[in-house]
């Protein structure tokens, strides 16, 4: 009897992992999303108050609020009110697993090879 152990295929991303990546994905696939969770991150401490990233957009205030709601949900994002203006904070535990995912993916071992190849 042998010690090595059987060679096994790699395994694509899980339904579960997919299904709790995808809002995060899908939030960060929208430009200005992607610029809003940039301005909070690029903020010292990772927070930046609304109006310190509503100034590089020719954006309607409503709308930056909307992108900035969608970053929340997605749990890009996290956001604190303090009197009349809300603080926005990047929830660095998501981009982390988000990272993660995606060098997951970008990790290709071997040499492709045709689907007729029998091997």
């Amino acid at each position: 009897m042998s010690n090595q152990k059987p060679v096994t295929e790699p395994q694509g991303l899980g339904a579960d992992r997919a299904l709790s990546a995808a809002p995060a994905l899908k939030a960060l696939g929208d430009p200005v999303r992607l610029r809003l969770l940039s301005e909070v991150a690029a903020r010292a401490g990772g927070e930046a108050c609304v109006c310190d990233v509503s100034s590089p957009f020719d954006l309607s205030q409503p709308t930056i609020s909307h992108h900035l709601k969608v970053l929340r949900d997605a749990g890009l994002v996290t956001s604190e009110r303090r009197g009349t203006w809300v603080y926005y904070r990047v929830n660095t535990a998501v981009l982390q697993q988000v990272s993660g995912l995606l060098a997951g993916l970008a990790a290709v071992e071997g040499e492709p090879r045709p689907c007729e190849d029998p091997q």
